[in-house]
């Protein structure tokens, strides 16, 4: 028997027009009119039995027609008789029965309605069993439970887990609408998987208060670091230089300001394949070494390429009448060296250039890439989410450094064999940090190539993104279009605003208006991991991210409020908060 056991009598209105999926029903009843709401629920009668259509109120007017006036106009009585208008959008079906499966509801529109159908509005105990269907709908295994739905607060809010990281999903809002809060949502119930694989780059360190035997924390070795020795066993990561591509060693290495920066580039390139050349060779690695290219990530001392460019910058070579001359790279390379020279003395760079025998062995990259890309499951592996610390890494060069550890994640996935790859999520918190529109440098021009191949292959191998920004008119456009699951929360730019409306379907084009009035901890979510397109309230996570606002005025009122001033100078000097 189906749930929405309607009558004649309930009937609020009848359909006027049909277009595509979009319903204009006239509601004759004042009462009936008055208690419809924008963004509630509405059933129609479809034309197939054992079926009804699911919409969302989009519009409601009321109009007098003045070219139908009744009553007595020779005593002034001229009553014009009202248009009550409801424009709906339709979003699904409801199903009876399929198969044996009572009451399924179905993201399809098989039919549309005939015109003077009849519409009901989904109320009270119809909307809480609807709503049960809705949060029922989706197999135990891919649950993956947000909140509760503003419709109905008893009805609990799960987004389908293959659709959502298969497909992409970007999480925006401004500053304190709740981002941290529904990330930490999702990654608590990642962490609770027996073979779980994330990896989340923490911006600010927010999400260091996630704990538990499904997470493990690394951070980018700073100062305090790299002088107490610290590595990989005591979770801090290094990302050694030749870790990088070409093309983001020319960015972080060479100025295109310079006149000779095309010299620069070839003759480092061919320095580097030579270092990493000699490198396989004293280690025997024959296999490797065949077939091994620029782009490959073998090890090769940077001593070997600096002292390879400054025997080129005062090369001498033979001229005619038994004369030296100055070799093709004299004087060119000047600059370059330097900037190599400066980068290697730089203690804010020491997670680039480690100490000797921290990681530039051969089987260095191994452990790491099973420290950050091991399952929980695998043997050995110990969190399922992996959350990385950046707070330590230099702005000037933050999106090369998140750009390779997206690198490395995503080669990783491409070079293992097809049916052996484990899936993997990368959460991008603070994503216009790194993966701009509008590129200002080679760093971040290299970071938005690489996630924007991220986005748009990663499905196919195994890597998932969630884009998480307050600023998503400043990402990557890109990258955000490849993104099929949209959680907005409360947004009061503009600019911001209209991103968000591009990235929803036309039918429910409505929804954007909510985007400035949201509550703090709700979300408007839509796309292809969610059955019910609506507003959700995201549930309270048990460890909270370190982001909560600050209540100034609580605070400048409280006689006994503290600070540590000595303490961030303290950090700022040793540019560590690690004491």
């Amino acid at each position: 028997m189906s749930i929405l056991d309607f009558s004649d009598a309930d009937a609020l209105g009848h359909v006027q027009s049909v277009d595509t999926a979009t319903v204009v029903v006239r509601v004759d009843d004042v009462e009936s009119l008055r208690s419809l709401q924008v963004n509630r629920l509405v059933a129609l009668q479809s034309s197939m039995a054992g079926q009804r259509l699911i919409g969302v109120i989009q519009k409601i007017t009321r109009t007098a027609v003045e070219d139908a006036k009744i009553g007595d106009v020779d005593q002034g009585e001229q009553v014009y008789p009202e248009l009550n208008l409801v424009r709906i959008a339709l979003i699904g079906t409801l199903l009876d029965l399929v198969g044996e499966r009572p009451n399924i509801f179905r993201r399809t529109l098989e039919t549309v309605p005939e015109i003077d159908a009849r519409c009901f509005a989904l109320e009270g105990d119809r909307l809480t069993r609807f709503m049960e269907v809705i949060s029922a709908v989706t197999g135990a295994g891919q649950r993956l439970s947000l909140g509760s739905y503003t419709l109905d607060e008893n009805a609990e809010a799960f987004v389908n887990g293959n659709k959502l990281f298969q497909r992409h999903a970007v999480v925006v809002g401004s500053t304190g609408s709740g981002k941290s809060w529904t990330t930490a949502r999702m990654l608590e119930q990642i962490a609770e998987l027996g073979a779980a694989n994330a990896i989340v780059l923490d911006m600010h360190g927010e999400y260091a208060s996630m704990v538990g035997d499904g997470f493990d924390h690394f951070r980018v070795a700073g100062p305090g670091d790299i002088e107490a020795g610290r590595s990989l066993g005591d979770g801090v990561l290094h990302l050694p230089y030749w870790l990088m591509s070409y093309e983001a060693l020319i960015s972080m290495f060479v100025d295109r300001t310079d006149q000779n920066a095309p010299n620069q580039a070839m003759v480092m390139s061919r320095a580097v394949v030579e270092a990493k050349k000699a490198f396989l060779t004293v280690g025997k690695h024959d296999d490797v070494l065949a077939n091994f290219t620029i782009d490959s990530p073998v090890p090769f001392a940077m001593k070997a390429v600096l002292g390879e460019l400054d025997r080129l910058n005062v090369e001498m070579v033979a001229g005619s009448g038994g004369r030296d001359k100055q070799g093709d790279f004299h004087g060119k390379l000047s600059r370059l060296i330097q900037r190599l020279e400066a980068k290697q003395s730089d203690r804010r760079l020491g997670f680039l250039f480690p100490a000797d025998g921290v990681a530039d062995s051969y089987g260095w990259l191994n452990r790491v890439v099973h420290a950050l890309l091991a399952g929980r499951s695998a043997k050995g592996g110990a969190g399922g989410v992996k959350i990385i610390d950046f707070s330590e890494v230099p702005s000037d060069i933050l999106p090369l450094i998140v750009g390779m550890v997206g690198r490395l994640a995503f080669s990783v996935q491409q070079w293992s064999p097809a049916g052996l790859r484990h899936p993997l999520a990368l959460f991008c918190d603070e994503a216009h940090l790194y993966i701009p529109q509008e590129a200002n440098s080679g760093a971040a021009e290299n970071a938005i190539a690489t996630f924007e191949r991220i986005a748009k292959e990663g499905r196919k191998y195994g890597v998932g993104l969630v884009v998480i920004s307050q600023r998503p008119s400043e990402v990557s456009r890109t990258v955000v279009s490849q993104c099929s699951n949209l959680i907005a929360m409360r947004l009061t730019n503009g600019e911001d605003q209209a991103v968000v409306r591009r990235l929803l379907p036309d039918s429910l084009g409505g929804f954007g208006d909510l985007l400035p009035v949201l509550d703090t901890g709700e979300a408007l979510v839509v796309g292809d991991a969610i059955l019910l397109p609506t507003r959700i309230r995201i549930a309270q996570p048990k460890n909270e991210p370190l982001s909560g606002t600050i209540d100034f005025w609580d605070r400048w009122a409280d006689p006994k409020a503290t600070n540590a001033l000595a303490d961030a100078v303290d950090f700022w000097r040793r540019q560590t908060m690690n004491k």
